[in-house]
């Protein structure tokens, strides 16, 4: 734990009462602050009573005034204020487990962290929490948590987590449910494991929870699988029949609490053939992160933003993007050409080489696979990829070829779509998009 205070914000309330930048952060309002999820829920108040230790280990106290909700203006050596949890589970189905090796090392490193939860809005699975922590979540009223619930029959759940103690975190969940902590799940089926039966009785305990909502998405399984549990994909069969139980339950939730709690990832849909359920069944897209209701909403948004569009005389392009999303990009880019003739461009699938064929989704494609896929063909004046391709913030794929490497090697600049249908008019019709 480091609450030693990195910087102070200039002009914050903090730089005004004279806090400085080397002092440790020891009480707001007489609370201990341990992490980040204490100073965010005790500095909250509009006065505040700050216990600082300087470091000469002189103990001061001051009283500050700001606006309620207004952040003190304190930075730390670390977001959390501490280390990251590392997960205690050995998942059947973990993706890290499934990674190629000599990748950069922060690939490898399996968090579980409820504050990172509620702060970045990861899925935990709630095994690294201690009674004290889980107390803590909800005296402090931390919401919403994202968990991965994968099962909840007691012995099940052990397996697929590999963890002995799994089955605890379902008492955690209960005891937030009765807490009214809003909780999102997510189910990761794999076939023969926790599908038909089994996620017929893990969605029926969520509903007595009190689950908010929970995503149901397909296992996803690299080629790097060797000494790890035999998991089978997904395929047509297995996805209807898992579309087939989510929508009955979705059907007496709709009944029961008025929204349907259960979704179904996009890429469920794409394996069952089946077509994308309209707009309506997705609610308020309160699953959109897990991949639920992306691609309806691109193109809602696509067609929206395509109306707004009079001039249709741009560069012609050619879009990398996944398998599984190819499709349907296709179809938006020919409805901007019905409209705009004259449009010249081409979407390009991208076969996943890196990860293995059955990884079809945008998000796990590689920088050298595009550039070996591409190379051979005749392509247009610019290169256009969704920005979920790259590590967040920066412009690094997962192999670690950066968009300089990339438009170096295809002799074409490269322009970087955000993941929503408006962006990519945007960058489809453009001339002033940023290119590498």
């Amino acid at each position: 734990m480091s609450t030693v205070i990195a910087s102070v914000d200039a002009g914050s309330p903090a730089e005004r009462a004279g806090i400085r930048a080397g002092e440790t952060l020891l009480k707001l309002n007489h609370h201990e602050i341990a992490d980040v999820l204490d100073y965010r829920f005790f500095c909250y108040d509009p006065v505040l009573r700050v216990e600082l230790q300087e470091p000469d280990g002189t103990v001061r106290r001051l009283r500050v005034r700001k606006d309620e909700g207004e952040d003190l203006g304190l930075n730390f050596d670390t977001y959390l204020m501490d280390e990251p949890r590392p997960c205690s589970n050995h998942c059947v189905f973990c993706f890290v487990d499934q990674m190629p090796p000599n990748m950069r090392d922060t690939l490898y490193f399996k968090d579980d962290d409820a504050r990172l939860s509620f702060l970045m809005g990861n899925y935990i699975t709630l095994t690294n929490l201690s009674e004290r922590e889980a107390q803590r979540i909800i005296d402090l009223r931390i919401s919403p948590i994202n968990v991965s619930v994968q099962a909840t029959e007691p012995q099940l759940r052990r397996t697929l987590l590999g963890n002995k103690d799994a089955d605890k975190s379902i008492e955690y969940m209960r005891a937030f449910g009765e807490a009214g902590i809003e909780m999102n799940g997510q189910i990761v089926v794999c076939p023969g494991w926790n599908d038909g039966d089994h996620l017929r009785r893990t969605i029926e305990d969520l509903m007595e929870i009190g689950f908010h909502s929970c995503s149901v998405v397909p296992v996803g399984l690299t080629k790097y699988r060797k000494g790890l549990a035999r998991l089978h994909p997904v395929d047509e069969e297995s996805a209807n029949a898992i579309i087939d139980i989510v929508d009955e339950y979705g059907e007496k939730c709709l009944k029961r609490f008025g929204t349907r709690m259960f979704f179904c990832a996009d890429e469920l849909y794409l394996k069952a053939n089946r077509p994308l359920p309209d707009e309506s069944y997705y609610e308020d897209y309160q699953q959109l992160d897990n991949g639920v209701g992306m691609l309806r909403n691109t193109t809602n948004e696509f067609l929206d933003g395509l109306r707004d569009i009079d001039d249709g005389d741009v560069s012609s392009f050619t879009i990398a993007t996944g398998v599984a999303a190819a499709p349907f990009i296709e179809r938006l880019v020919d409805e901007a050409k019905q409209k705009f003739p004259a449009l010249r461009g081409e979407v390009v699938a991208i076969v996943n080489d890196f990860f293995g064929h059955s990884i079809t989704v945008s998000g796990l494609v590689t920088g050298q696979d595009i550039i070996r896929q591409l190379t051979s063909r005749e392509l247009g004046e610019r290169i256009i990829i969704p920005a979920n391709m790259l590590r967040h913030g920066e412009g690094v794929f997962l192999d670690d070829v950066t968009l300089e490497q990339l438009s170096d090697a295809l002799h074409r600049p490269v322009v970087v779509s955000e993941t929503d249908g408006y962006s990519l008019v945007d960058t489809l019709f453009s001339k002033e998009e940023d290119t590498i």
